[in-house]
């Protein structure tokens, strides 16, 4: 599980222009800007909601919505230690649903499934192209999603390599 914060001017990679001329950077839009919640299970499922805020109420909402699409199963959350994840009644919401909370070393993002999905919707999706609104920004990575499915968002958050640390648990390898 792992959020993030989505801008309605797109990340700049890279702008080419003729050697000796300034680049031309055409910034549309405002400064608003959306929180993604993202949750990926092992097995190929994948959770993802937008809201204008990232606070512990925007995250209890969230673990309701894990509950209530994984139903009946036993769901160990990994996360990092954001103080909306910590905060007391998030702790008993995710006690009181049945979620086992797991705490990510600090500082380690490497580590997070979905940190390395938003990572490469960031760069490679989003990144140098301007969107009309954050809207269709958000429309953008569903249908990216969409496109490339189960397999792909796995790929993507690297659980299919080698070396990924939870590769035991995962039924799909």
């Amino acid at each position: 599980m792992d959020e993030t914060i989505l801008t309605s001017i797109p990340p700049l990679r890279a702008k080419w222009a003729r050697q000796g001329t300034q680049a031309l950077v055409p910034i549309i839009g405002d400064h608003k800007r959306r929180v993604l919640y993202g949750t990926m299970s092992l097995r190929g499922g994948l959770l993802i909601h937008d809201t204008p805020e990232c606070h512990q109420e925007e995250f209890q909402i969230h673990l309701r919505m894990i509950r209530s699409l994984w139903r009946g199963w036993t769901i160990i959350l990994f996360l990092d230690r954001a103080s909306s994840h910590k905060a007391d009644a998030s702790l008993w919401l995710a006690d009181e649903l049945g979620i086992a909370l797991r705490w990510l070393p600090v500082a380690c993002p490497k580590l997070n499934p979905m940190d390395h999905l938003w990572r490469h919707i960031k760069g490679d999706i989003l990144a140098n192209t301007p969107y009309q609104s954050l809207d269709e920004g958000i429309a953008q990575i569903h249908q990216y999603l969409q496109a490339i499915g189960p397999a792909g968002w796995l790929r993507k958050a690297g659980v299919f390599s080698e070396k990924f640390w939870l590769k035991e648990y995962c039924t799909h390898m």
